[in-house]
């Protein structure tokens, strides 16, 4: 599982043209599940992300989480991010997870964010989505659940 996790200070999704997914503070997450992946992997994810202290206390260090900012996620699932670009120019996507375990995985990923109380919008899965955001920072990091 890869997640790119940008602390924003407003973050919202459209799908034809209505927006059906707006925070205000907290985190935009671009979620990409890979063939492997399974609700052990969602935890471990989910519970990074949670935790993580990357919000600026009173000092200017980063040194707050999500829930001491009382901030929200917006979720977006994202095949993209398992692109494999090794060969020639058009990217393969064979690492990514298929449609309905993707989904599957996508939706208890944003179940076990809520189990910590954060607040989460989402875009909808598989549509033609536009993403707007104000990165704050910019902060932006890459998540793999590989690597964690």
């Amino acid at each position: 599982m890869r997640v790119v996790l940008q602390r924003v200070k407003y973050a919202q999704v459209k799908v034809n043209d209505a927006c059906i997914g707006k925070i205000e503070k907290g985190f935009m997450l671009l979620v990409g599940i890979t063939q492997d992946d399974t609700l052990e992997t969602i935890q471990k994810v989910a519970k990074k992300c949670a935790g993580l202290r990357i919000f600026e206390d009173e000092e200017g260090k980063m040194n707050l989480s999500l829930e001491d900012v009382q901030g929200d996620i917006l979720s977006i699932s994202q095949f993209t991010l398992y692109a494999d670009c090794k060969k020639g120019r058009r990217p393969s996507f064979v690492k990514a997870a298929k449609g309905e375990q993707a989904n599957a995985l996508y939706e208890a990923f944003n179940e076990e964010l809520r189990n910590y109380g954060i607040h989460v919008e989402t875009g909808e899965f598989g549509a033609d989505m536009k993403v707007e955001l104000l990165n704050d920072g910019p902060v932006t990091i890459l998540l793999d659940s590989d690597e964690l």
